[in-house]
């Protein structure tokens, strides 16, 4: 088994792990602690000793014995008869359960901002160390640390017990858990800051924990179409810029590259998705990318039935940016006075105030209807409103060719 190989087993294996202690012991942040201590000596010993028969046994087994050595150091007695407990239940046959699910729930509680479950799920269910989500994120490793520890104190704190939630309550947790992997997926497709337009390790990540959602819950629609979504959109990464890392807008990728596994998986699952019986966001966002994934060309996008999805969607999901991408849509269909005239309804929106998108989608369009000097102005706007280094090349280029 090569290192890459090793490295993919206990990425796998990790939330399964965690899942598994957590439901018995309950403290999730000292049995994080203890498999992070298993991971660590699986990855030094197995390339010597070769990977066990049972691997994921064990790897609870030695987390589980790191757990107890830890309630034993506490000199509390309260904490010293829970390590008694601890030591004489430790199995040496250990339940083939997944608790993936139930420990996304967990890191997603209700009481964590956004940004604390999407650090605490990359930490706990994606395996990453705290040094690989803060460069992923571009904070310092000690405020990721910090951010990590107050999601962990904040779950303790709300008592919250690892048990899968029921009726409306279970179907809300799963959209907040969608949302960050959706979060996630984003800012690995386009990064929101830094030198690099998108981080692919990140998007995979992504993928991979949709994925292991998609395994438990393959009957779900928003769970298909979320991962549909994501393969459909991460196959195009390869055109999405030049060599020297400029950004290509989509109408001038070369769709020979857009890589046809993960285009023909994620066209499978957006028409398995739209299958049942009701609609959701991420449904009709996969059937968009669906739709794109079809042209040959750009030429030969249907932008009649991209407009009409997502008309669909801003009745479902209202959200300006929707708005934004509808107005694209209805420019491509209609003409850019049509596109423009759409964007105008969002110039009151606070939301939308200064950004970058906003001010780029006007600049295209109206570049496309003439206004050269309107579309320069915005275009060196967008450029100054956009973090993103590869964007603020690819608007400042744009506002140049209008200039010479």
């Amino acid at each position: 088994m090569t290192a890459p190989d090793f490295e993919d087993l206990l990425r796998d294996l990790t939330p399964q792990v965690l899942g598994t202690l957590v439901r018995r012991y309950g403290r999730f942040e000292g049995c994080e602690d203890a498999v992070q201590e298993a991971v660590l000596a699986a990855s030094v010993q197995w390339p010597e000793e070769g990977v066990p028969d049972n691997p994921r046994g064990w790897l609870v087994t030695v987390a589980a014995r790191r757990l107890v050595d830890q309630i034993r150091s506490d000199h509390a007695r309260r904490e010293r008869e829970t390590a008694t407990t601890a030591a004489e239940v430790v199995p040496e046959e250990v339940p083939d359960t997944d608790d993936t699910l139930l420990l996304l729930f967990l890191c997603c509680h209700p009481s964590l901002t956004a940004a604390s479950q999407t650090a605490l799920t990359l930490r706990a269910v994606g395996g990453l160390t705290t040094a690989e989500i803060a460069r992923a994120f571009l904070v310092p490793e000690a405020t990721m640390a910090a951010r990590i520890s107050r999601a962990k104190q904040r779950i303790r704190a709300a008592g919250s017990s690892f048990a899968l939630p029921e009726g409306a309550e279970r179907e809300e947790r799963l959209r907040v858990v969608l949302h960050v992997l959706y979060l996630i997926f984003n800012e690995g497709y386009t990064a929101s800051s830094g030198s690099e337009l998108h981080r692919a390790d990140l998007a995979q990540e992504a993928i991979r924990l949709a994925r292991m959602v998609h395994a438990q819950l393959p009957e779900d629609g928003e769970v298909t179409g979320l991962l549909s979504l994501m393969l459909l959109t991460h196959a195009r990464r390869a055109a999405r810029t030049t060599a020297a890392g400029d950004l290509v807008p989509l109408a001038e990728q070369d769709r020979s590259t857009w890589e046809r596994d993960l285009l023909d998986e994620g066209t499978a699952l957006a028409k398995a998705a739209l299958a049942g019986p009701e609609l959701g966001p991420y449904q009709l966002q996969a059937a968009i990318a669906a739709t794109h994934a079809d042209a040959a060309t750009a030429e030969e996008t249907d932008w009649a039935q991209v407009h009409a999805l997502y008309l669909i969607l801003e009745r479902i999901a209202p959200n300006p940016m929707v708005t934004l991408n509808r107005a694209v849509a209805l420019a491509e269909r209609d003409g850019p006075k049509a596109g423009l005239a759409l964007l105008a309804t969002l110039d009151g929106d606070q939301r939308m105030a200064g950004h970058h998108r906003l001010l780029s989608v006007r600049a295209h369009l109206l570049e496309r209807s003439g206004d050269r000097a309107g579309a320069y102005d915005h275009y060196r706007r967008a450029a100054k409103a956009t973090a993103s280094l590869a964007e603020q090349r690819f608007l400042e280029t744009r506002a140049r060719r209008l200039q010479a």
